[in-house]
């Protein structure tokens, strides 16, 4: 009968130490393959964000591009945005009391742009009418001084836009048109006079 009992101890610990054996190696493969899962949405998930994001980025990119330098469609007629007649008092050289009156035009880049300045008319006329106030007669009635007068205003108008002016540079004369550096592409003057 010993012999007898001795089986049965025999038995009974390895029938114990196989289901423990068989509940660790389940719990491990279960952990396991939901760590794989984890690991897998998570890389699905950041590829998918780095393929939108290089997207949205060059999209992104490319409309800083275009609306830094807007491109002109030869097909497609100029937009211009007419700005109201400027009537101002100049700063004063001889004593003599001197006046300008200007009527100017924008060229912007598209029709778009074109309502966007006129949301900013206001400031944009604001900004002009102290610019014009501060110039003396001697500045202004060269054809040089006209040409920076324009390029004053154009500045202005993209600042007031949202646009940083570029560094100031001295165009030579018989250059081409500068590059369009802002919706405001260019001032013209469609009256100019000093009394």
């Amino acid at each position: 009968m010993a012999s007898g009992k001795e089986t049965k101890k025999e038995e009974a610990p390895a029938g114990e130490v196989a289901p423990k054996k068989s509940k660790k190696m389940l719990i491990i493969i279960v952990g396991a393959v939901v760590l794989v899962a984890v690991i897998a949405v998570a890389a699905v998930m950041l590829l998918g964000k780095k393929k939108g994001d290089a997207a949205e980025g060059k999209e992104d990119a490319e409309e800083t591009t275009s609306a830094a330098h807007p491109k002109f469609d030869p097909h497609k007629p100029p937009v211009f945005v007419a700005l109201e007649p400027f009537t101002v008092n100049l700063a004063s050289e001889d004593g003599n009391e001197q006046f300008l009156q200007v009527v100017a035009s924008l060229r912007v880049g598209d029709e778009k742009i074109g309502e966007e300045v006129k949301a900013f008319m206001p400031q944009i006329r604001h900004e002009v009418l102290s610019l014009l106030a501060g110039k003396k007669p001697s500045e202004i009635t060269s054809p040089d001084g006209r040409e920076q007068l324009a390029s004053d205003i154009k500045d202005i108008c993209n600042e007031v836009m949202g646009w940083e002016p570029p560094a100031t540079k001295k165009k030579k004369k018989g250059a081409a048109a500068e590059e369009a550096t802002g919706p405001v592409i260019s001032v013209y003057f469609t009256q100019f006079i000093v009394q």
